[in-house]
């Protein structure tokens, strides 16, 4: 191989490396959640427009937590469309928002007991409370076969919008998304799960469904 061929050829692989390398970081800050909503937005509702978020009283007791999640919102909440309302009384949408950090802890899989007879007990398929039917509840249910103990907790990390229409008081349209990991952190993840849960919207369903999202190195607390 003459000397430019090999300076072609190692310049080609160093490209490639490069991609890879690129490829394997975005993938890294990717965020995959399950994203459910409800709602079908009213037709004939003028486009852009205006919004105001609207604290329930135990919100208005953590100003600052509600401040972030505001403020991680905001962006996604802009992105479907809306514009932040010069006065909030005359806002035409009102923006609930929540957030929720559940331990999935597999305690009951370390006890023997329950492992005789191939017999184990998971809830419903994902460790932690369930949400149907407008009510968080165990989802209990039984299962059969012989699994390596769990040897580490996991936590279910929620995000909730609610649009409801200032001057009726509907709620117009909600949202949520959720995804499962190894740390009970959530600030960082928030504005990549608001965008998941309005990813489509004025659309609803199918539920559940994955959107996957990029994770800001913006943290939530400085978005603005």
């Amino acid at each position: 191989m003459t000397a430019s061929g090999l300076k072609r050829l190692l310049t080609a692989a160093a490209l490639a490396a490069g991609a890879l390398a690129l490829g394997g970081c975005a993938a890294f800050n990717n965020l995959n959640n399950e994203v459910t909503t409800y709602g079908e937005w009213p037709a004939g509702k003028p486009a852009n427009a205006t919004y105001a978020f609207d604290r329930l009283p135990s919100q208005q007791a953590q100003p600052h937590r509600e401040q972030m999640l505001e403020d991680a919102a905001r962006g996604a909440i802009e992105a479907a469309g809306f514009r932040p309302a010069a006065d909030a009384a005359q806002a035409d949408y009102l923006m609930q928002l929540g957030a929720r950090v559940s331990l999935n802890d597999p305690w009951y899989y370390d006890d023997p007991l329950w492992w005789r007879g191939g017999v184990r007990w998971h809830r419903g398929g994902r460790f932690g409370p369930r949400y149907a039917g407008g009510f968080w509840g165990p989802g209990w249910g039984p299962g059969w076969g012989a699994y390596p103990y769990e040897t580490s907790a996991s936590f279910e990390r929620e995000v909730a919008v609610l649009i409801r229409d200032r001057r009726t008081g509907q709620v117009q349209y909600e949202a949520r998304a959720s995804n499962v990991g190894p740390s009970s952190g959530i600030d960082y993840l928030l504005p990549a799960m608001f965008e998941a849960a309005l990813k489509d919207f004025p659309k609803g369903g199918p539920n559940p469904r994955t959107v996957t999202t990029q994770i800001s190195k913006t943290p939530a607390a400085a978005a603005k």
